[in-house]
């Protein structure tokens, strides 16, 4: 689980936190390794995500998946404020927060809603939220450094 650190301190609000993020095709960024198509034609988009730890998945609004190219994977059952609701999942996403990357899944939003960045891909960069100083910062059980646990 994605752990928050909170240490009041006078003068700072709480808030919501948004960092950069760099979502790439995958397949894209593959056949560019091999050389068989150039960089600038890796699909990819740089956006704001509100970093939401109570949202499971990289969440993007269905036209920026589209404009990514991902494949449809399946449909997922989600739980919202409103009840559920079906959405659509999307593998081949190469995500980038702070020089850390993953490869992960991408949950297709309706249109102009927020970019989410959830609780897997959180804990598989190794990042815990600091609520206060509204940042990401890497786990400090491991010194700050990414880091995997198999135990």
């Amino acid at each position: 689980m994605v752990r928050t650190i909170i240490e009041p301190k006078p003068g700072i609000e709480m808030g919501r936190l948004v960092v950069t993020i760099e979502v790439e095709n995958v397949e894209d960024r593959e056949r560019a390794d091999r050389g068989e198509i150039p960089q600038d034609q890796i699909r990819r988009i740089e956006t704001e995500a509100l970093v939401d730890s109570g949202a499971s998945f990289l969440s993007m609004p269905e036209p920026m998946i589209e404009a990514l190219g991902l494949k449809f994977h399946r449909k997922r059952d989600c739980k919202t404020v409103t009840g559920v609701i079906t959405l659509n999942v999307y593998r081949g996403a190469q995500l980038t927060v702070e020089g850390r990357t993953v490869t992960d899944e991408v949950l297709g939003l309706p249109e102009n809603r927020q970019v989410l960045l959830g609780q897997i891909p959180l804990e598989r960069l190794d990042f815990w939220i600091d609520i206060v100083n509204h940042r990401l910062v890497g786990n400090p059980e491991h010194d700050g450094q990414w880091m995997a646990e198999v135990f």
